[in-house]
């Protein structure tokens, strides 16, 4: 059979932290015969050879190739494009890993479109990750029409043949970007590229040791030398004007004024800061011309004067105000909806400074400004910071994220953009001008079932979180600790899907963010309904309405139930909770086998038989073991929601007939006959 992947990974001296590569390597999904795992070894001295050569010799389709020490990734790279047997290759870094169905998905969605490049959602602890560039899964796209350039690490899947035809290799020896130049070399002749964003694929791992790739510190003359190949690799292959500009900007706002930004340039010495200054200003020279400059947000385009001004103390004194500037939400409302999603209302705003006030603005002659109190200390005396072409450029965004695998995925929001009036307080004058700020207004929804294109998430803690984007800032604020009063008695822990799994949302201590515990991480259902109430069905059918939220398409749930009799023995019986009409049932047995007349203790275990029960009340017991709810203290459910209940278990239960009689001659009849009694038991 045709070798489909061919996964490339240099290894120098890994020790123990290849070891989860390995594994998910062997855990992949992709049939064995149909890729092809090619480590080389970039002359390891310790005992990584033998380990290889082991693991090859059990394992086909692993192969290890030996070489001398050429001191960085990129010789091991090409020579495992050059040995790859694969209509793909990947390449992956030792001491990261892939999800288990990863290469059977790239290659999938690669295979039918044809695409030259196929890039796979990424997860990371410890790096920043393009969350945009996977919004959406995108069959085909390319530089043009897609944010590619944000993406420019090489563990993707790309054609074999492509990058032969091509010539497409790494630059040999000790160099830096040489990752940014590959990437940027392989994307301008790309005809298609392919984007899985709906599947975390590659996970990066903060090693223990601190030793991850480019963790050491850069020399800023090496640094930015590679950085202006990258750049004559962009003006090579574009024309001047707008696409050219959009290009260089990435790098300019990444590679350049990020390292002369915060926090990063504040811990700089002075020495260090002189070198890398010394070391951009060419660049931004020879490359950033006005087209580029003017596009950037209005406090990055404040950095980009400063830096061609040569105004260094200045950079230090910007970088210090925006790194007070931070972002903050506050949760408005929450609820649960019927389809098992979480509606949240949020309004946000970027603060500053200890006492967090607003970011704020003055608006002179029709334009907006940075108020001049906060800009004082970096631009002349009666220099404003004119970001009126920024105010519509304002954004927030609603994320779910695992905060222990880092996967995050967006969620549907959608925020509108006010610019409110500040209140004067009571020592400003009449005569004071009116000071603004930008408050982001916003609604969406987060779940932790599966939707179009995602499956469920993962078992764990998934925090919340809302991206901000205004003025040239990024901020990311957790969403919780600022809260309305009525919030905290709407978040109802669940039962959703199917198999029903718990989800429970809790504020966590002390900070007060609002976390999903997903499927039992940690939290327990038990100990999030003990203050709730249990309510009463009436009925000939002993039957409690718990305050546990279900949703339309949840399952249900066996638990085990606990009675605790006058003789003070407890007794078990297995259970189940079902949704009915967005709240958890329990069917209570009308007997049970020896239990004495009498008082008796009525729990029920959520979490499974080690856990701790949740007491639901003191219930009677008559003759014959026979538990009476109907005279219990319990209080009954509200008359119209029975109704509401009945009606629709009718329903149900003439749904189920209908089907079971009615279905087998249904499918009997012609299928213009079969559509009209469709559609008339529908009416009915």
């Amino acid at each position: 059979m045709p070798v489909k992947v061919s996964v490339v990974i240099p290894v120098y001296n890994p020790g123990k932290y290849i070891d989860p590569c390995v594994d998910s390597l062997l855990a992949q999904t992709l049939p064995a015969e149909e890729f092809e795992v090619l480590f080389v070894d970039d002359g390891s001295t310790d005992d990584t050879p033998e380990r290889l050569d082991k693991l090859a010799a059990e394992h086909p389709h692993f192969r290890v190739i030996h070489i001398p020490n050429s001191g960085w990734p990129g010789k091991p790279r090409n020579i495992g494009v050059a040995e790859a047997a694969g209509e793909y290759v990947h390449f992956v870094d030792q001491d990261d890993h892939l999800a288990s169905d990863a290469l059977r998905r790239l290659y999938a969605i690669g295979h039918r479109n044809g695409s030259d490049i196929v890039i796979g959602k990424v997860a990371s602890n410890f790096r920043g990750v393009p969350h945009g560039v996977f919004k959406v899964t995108r069959e085909k796209c390319d530089l043009t029409n897609a944010p590619l350039y944000d993406s420019l690490t090489p563990h993707k899947m790309f054609r074999t043949e492509f990058l032969r035809e091509n010539g497409i290799a790494y630059p040999e020896g000790k160099r830096r970007l040489e990752d940014q130049l590959y990437m940027m070399q392989a994307y301008f002749p790309a005809k298609v590229v392919s984007i899985l964003g709906n599947y975390t694929c590659y996970y990066y791992s903060k090693r223990d040791d601190g030793k991850n790739a480019g963790s050491t510190r850069i020399v800023p003359s090496g640094y930015y030398g590679n950085l202006r190949e990258v750049l004559e690799v962009v003006v090579k292959n574009t024309e001047p004007g707008e696409f050219r500009d959009r290009l260089l900007r990435r790098f300019y706002r990444v590679e350049m004024l990020a390292r002369l930004s915060e926090p990063s340039v504040l811990g700089y010495e002075p020495e260090f800061f002189a070198e890398m200054c010394d070391a951009i200003q060419p660049l931004a020279r020879d490359f950033m011309h006005d087209g580029v400059h003017d596009g950037l947000g209005s406090l990055t385009r404040l950095r980009s004067t400063l830096l061609r001004a040569d105004d260094r103390e200045g950079l230090l004194k910007a970088a210090r105000f925006a790194k007070s500037v931070v972002g903050a939400a506050r949760l408005e409302d929450l609820g649960w909806e019927p389809d098992g999603r979480m509606a949240l209302t949020v309004t946000a705003r970027l603060v500053h400074g200890e006492d967090r006030e607003p970011l704020r603005f003055v608006r002179r002659d029709g334009r907006y400004c940075l108020h001049p109190e906060l800009t004082a200390d970096f631009l002349p005396d009666g220099e404003l910071l004119d970001v009126t072409d920024d105010m519509d450029e304002f954004k927030g965004e609603l994320s779910l994220r695992n905060r222990e695998t880092a996967v995050e995925w967006p969620c549907p929001a959608e925020f509108i953009t006010k610019i409110e009036k500040l209140p004067r307080t009571g020592d400003e004058s009449d005569t004071a001008e009116d000071v603004y700020e930008v408050v982001l207004h916003g609604s969406g929804h987060v779940t932790s079932e599966a939707v179009k294109g995602r499956g469920r998430v993962s078992r764990g803690f998934w925090d919340i979180w809302v991206p901000l984007r205004g003025v040239g800032l990024v901020r990311k604020a957790r969403l919780g600790a600022d809260r309305a009063p009525q919030v905290d008695a709407k978040c109802l822990p669940a039962l959703l899907g199917e198999p029903a799994r718990p989800v429970i949302p809790y504020f966590t201590d002390p900070h007060g963010n609002l976390t999903l515990d997903v499927a039992g991480r940690a939290k327990k259902l038990a100990a999030y309904l003990a203050d709730r109430p249990v309510f009463r069905m009436p009925g000939n059918r002993p039957e409690l309405r718990l305050d546990l939220f279900t949703g339309s398409a949840s399952g249900s749930r066996p638990v085990e139930l606990v009675v605790t009799g006058a003789d003070g023995t407890a007794r078990t019986a297995s259970a189940t909770l079902r949704p009915d009409h967005g709240r958890a049932h329990l069917v209570v047995p009308e007997h049970v086998t020896g239990l004495p007349a009498g008082p008796a203790r009525l729990s029920v275990r959520l979490d499974g038989k080690t856990s701790p029960a949740l007491d639901l009340r003191e219930v009677p017991v008559t003759e014959g073991g026979r538990i009476r709810l109907d005279r219990s203290d319990l209080p009954q459910v509200d008359p119209l929601l029975v109704r509401v209940v009945t009606v629709q278990r009718r329903r149900a239960s003439v749904r189920r007939l209908l089907r079971s009689v009615g279905g087998p001659i249904v499918r009997r009849l012609p299928p213009a006959t079969r559509k009209k009694v469709r559609r008339l038991v529908a009416r009915f």
